[in-house]
């Protein structure tokens, strides 16, 4: 495979300045709605970046779970390798990529947890098999085989039964954004890029060249 023949013409949509949000949560609000009219598969999934302490940079996939207090919303094993770079880092950027509206948005800023109670009130709106995995997975750690998996999970569910209470190494994160970058494709590769920026209080739009 060629892979550098692949070519795509950018077509759908423009961006600007004029047109979007003056609060940039509320402009990633407007496009999620957009990617759940367009029914597009896991709207809300996002690319998390975290650096460790020897400045090695990682990346996964996320769901978001929120955007409220100022932030971005996710949950994770605390222990797990992002968890223990968030600890060392409280750092991130999130990438969201809706390829098919030929939009992405990036958002870079501090990362905090969230409080107990928050954490609760989610995990008691999981279903009852992610709720066990939680417990069942040493998340990031080695295992020898899946038969030990299945067998973690196994003894989560004699353990813990109907009701498993939220575990304390599992929780939320709120990303706090500093910055927020929205993308959209445009024809010749003279894309649209408007970048939000905290400053006096509120928020500072630019253009970025494509």
């Amino acid at each position: 495979m060629n892979v550098a023949k692949l070519r795509q013409e950018y077509m759908r949509a423009g961006l600007s300045e004029v047109d979007a949000d003056r609060d940039p949560l509320r402009q990633f609000e407007h496009w999620l709605e957009d990617a759940l009219r367009a029914r597009l598969p896991l709207p809300n999934a996002a690319t998390l970046a975290t650096v460790s302490e020897a400045g090695t940079p990682a990346a996964r996939a996320v769901l978001l779970k929120g955007i409220e207090r100022g932030g971005f919303v996710f949950y994770t094993n605390y222990r797990s390798r992002k968890g223990r770079e968030l600890d060392a880092r409280a750092a991130a950027c999130l990438v969201v990529l809706w390829s098919d509206l030929e939009r992405q948005v990036r958002i870079e800023g501090s990362v905090e947890k969230l409080s107990a109670e928050e954490s609760d009130a989610y995990f008691a709106t999981r279903p009852l098999g992610a709720r066990l995995s939680a417990w069942a997975s040493a998340q990031s750690e080695r295992v020898p085989d899946r038969a030990a998996l299945e067998a973690a999970m196994e003894e989560a569910r004699k353990r813990h039964g109907e009701r498993p209470l939220r575990p304390p190494h599992w929780g939320g994160y709120r990303v706090i954004p500093q910055s927020i970058e929205f993308w959209q494709g445009r024809a010749d590769r003279l894309h649209d890029r408007l970048l939000y920026t905290r400053g006096g209080g509120g928020w500072r739009i630019e253009r970025l060249a494509p």
